[in-house]
């Protein structure tokens, strides 16, 4: 059976409420740090696409912690502006680095997760890179699409029939980022990717294995 750390992720007076799950390669790969979608609408760290990924990375003996934001779950504090998830993001950065002695971190976000989760990308040498699942530009504004610049190595994965991260405008935007980055468009998937979430695992799991 797969052991799954319970626990609680210190932010100065916050709480995050986080799993994790420590590969038997130990620190020989990468970590990935997961984040979930908009508190404000559901979102969560049982999210079906952060399920989805996170069991595909256990699966494959890949380190990986998945959180609540703030105010999410059983953790505390209440949902902020953006900047307080996004202190969120690097303190679980740091209990990766601090606490599991991870040398290697991919940040995967999934909509408002990526969004924060990607703008944290140059906090640390040891982030090399992120993920981004449906990147909401257009509801976010430029502050966010600025933090997340990198040279660092990135996927974008977005679905073609997504009304919310508007596909119409993905390239418009990922066109603005700067290489190395690779795009990948699901078929038919809208924002929530019901029926997709084995594409968009496997997807991430093939961006992982090309980098590592």
């Amino acid at each position: 059976m797969v052991e799954i750390d319970i626990l609680f992720i210190n932010n100065n007076e916050i709480k995050l409420e986080a799993e994790y799950y420590q590969s038997s390669l130990r620190n020989t790969r990468p970590s990935v740090l997961i984040c979930h979608p908009h508190p404000q609408f559901g979102g969560n760290m049982h999210n079906n696409i952060v399920s989805a990924v996170f069991n595909k990375l256990i699966n494959s003996n890949i380190s990986c912690l998945r959180f609540n934001f703030r105010g999410v779950g059983r953790s505390s504090g209440n949902h902020s502006d953006g900047m307080g998830e996004l202190s969120d993001v690097k303190a679980s950065v740091d209990f990766l680095i601090n606490n599991k002695k991870c040398e290697k971190i991919i940040i995967c976000g999934y909509s408002y997760g990526a969004v924060i989760g990607c703008s944290a990308v140059n906090y640390s040498d040891k982030i090399i890179g992120f993920i981004s699942i449906s990147f909401p530009w257009d509801f976010m504004g430029a502050k966010f699409k600025e933090l997340s610049q990198t040279s660092k190595k990135k996927l974008f994965i977005q679905g073609n029939r997504d009304t919310v991260a508007r596909y119409e405008n993905f390239y418009e935007n990922f066109n603005l980022y700067l290489n190395p980055k690779i795009s990948k468009i699901i078929d038919g998937a809208d924002h929530f990717y019901g029926g997709y979430e084995e594409q968009v695992a496997n997807a991430i799991l093939d961006f992982y294995y090309s980098i590592v």
